[in-house]
C-alpha cells in the first residue's frame, strides 16, 4: 500500500509551523539546509516548551500581507502534494500584527488558502499566556469571519505552564457566540487539562493522548463522541512518548475512541501525513480500512456543514 495514495484529511496542522525551508533560506540568504536547522526541532526535545522555540522564526517572518499569503499558499500547494481532500489549517493572529491589523492577518492567510483544488478551513488560536482581553479579541474576529473561511477556535502554547482551566470564561464566551473549538490539552499536562476542555464544551481534542491515563477520562471522551486529533511524531519530539513504538493511538482506535492522524507541524516535525501513515503501517500494522476510518472521523468531527460533510465523504469513498 502506497501512503501517498491514500486520501487524506488534516484537521490539526499550524501555519507557522509548517513553512518551507527554502522560503526561510531565500528570506535570509541562506542554504535551505541551514534554514532546516533553524526550523526542524530535534528528534527529542526535552520537553514541549523546547519544541515550541522553532516557532519564532518563522512568526519573525510571517509580518506582512505578502508573506501571510505566501506561506498559506505553500502549505495548500503541500497539502495537495499529500493527497488532502480537507485540511483545516490554525495559527495565532495576534502573533502577526506588528505591521498588520488583526483583520488583515487573518484576509492574508484566507487569501493565501483560497484554492479550486482543496477545500481548507481556518482555525485561529488564542494563547495560553497572553492576556485575557487579547484572546477575546479572537474570539471576536473568529465570529466576524466564521462561515467566510474560518471554521472555528483553538487554544494553544505551553499547556503546563499556563492551566486550561484558567480558559473556562473565554471558552463559555466562544460558546455563547456559536464558535466550533478545539483546545490543544493532555499533550504537555494531563487528564485534568482534557476534562476541563470537554467540560468548556469542546468538539475536539489536540492531541488528547494522555486520556489512556484515565478510564474515566476515556469514557468521558467516547461518551461525548469527542475526537482526538493525534499527532504521532510530534508526541516523539515533545517527549510525551518514548518512541513511536509506545505511542497510544492503536489502543485508543481499538479502544473505540475517535481518532484522526495529523501533522501538526509538517516542518518543525519534519512530517508529512504520507510519513506519519508509513509510520503507523510499519509500526502498528494500520491498513487502508484503518486509515479509511480515521479519515471518516476526522471528516464527521470537522468544523463545516452536514452538506459538505456528505460532499467529503463521498470524494473520500471515490476510487
Amino acid at each position: 500500500m502506497e501512503s501517498k495514495k491514500i486520501k487524506k484529511v488534516e484537521l490539526h496542522v499550524h501555519l507557522d509551523g509548517s513553512i518551507r525551508p527554502s522560503t526561510i533560506s531565500e528570506y535570509m540568504n541562506i542554504s535551505v539546509d541551514e534554514a532546516k536547522d533553524l526550523l526542524i526541532a530535534k528528534d527529542k526535545c526535552e520537553d514541549l516548551n523546547e519544541y515550541l522555540t522553532k516557532f519564532d522564526l518563522p512568526v519573525k517572518f510571517m509580518q506582512t500581507k505578502e508573506e501571510l499569503i505566501r506561506v498559506a499558499k505553500e502549505l495548500v500547494e503541500d497539502l495537495i502534494e499529500d493527497n488532502c481532500i480537507y485540511a483545516e489549517i490554525r495559527f495565532a493572529p495576534n502573533k502577526h500584527t506588528e505591521k498588520l491589523s488583526l483583520d488583515e492577518v487573518v484576509e492574508s492567510a484566507l487569501a493565501g488558502l483560497k484554492s479550486e483544488y482543496l477545500k481548507t478551513g481556518l482555525i485561529l488560536c488564542m494563547m495560553r499566556g497572553d492576556s485575557f482581553e487579547d484572546n477575546k479579541n479572537i474570539i471576536d474576529l473568529a465570529s466576524k469571519y466564521l462561515k467566510k473561511g474560518v471554521v472555528g477556535i483553538d487554544l494553544a502554547g505551553a499547556e503546563a505552564l499556563f492551566k486550561t482551566n484558567d480558559y473556562k470564561d473565554l471558552f463559555a464566551y466562544a460558546k455563547s457566540l456559536n464558535i466550533p473549538f478545539t483546545i490543544h490539552a493532555g499533550e504537555a499536562d494531563g487528564v485534568c487539562s482534557i476534562e476541563d476542555a470537554i467540560s468548556f464544551g469542546a468538539k475536539r481534542i489536540g492531541h488528547g493522548v494522555r486520556s489512556i491515563e484515565s478510564e474515566e477520562c476515556l469514557n468521558l471522551i467516547k461518551k461525548n463522541d469527542i475526537l482526538l486529533e493525534v499527532c504521532p511524531t510530534s508526541n516523539i519530539q515533545t517527549n510525551t512518548f518514548a518512541s513511536i513504538n509506545d505511542h497510544p493511538i492503536k489502543y485508543l482506535k481499538e479502544e473505540g475512541v475517535p481518532v484522526s492522524i495529523n501533522t501538526d507541524n509538517r516542518t518543525v516535525s519534519n512530517v508529512t501525513l504520507s510519513l506519519e501513515y508509513d509510520k503507523l503501517m510499519s509500526t502498528f500494522g494500520f491498513n487502508q480500512n484503518d486509515f479509511d476510518e480515521m479519515n471518516e472521523s476526522a471528516i464527521k468531527h470537522a468544523f463545516i456543514s452536514e452538506n459538505e460533510k456528505r460532499e467529503l465523504l463521498e470524494k473520500l469513498k471515490r476510487k
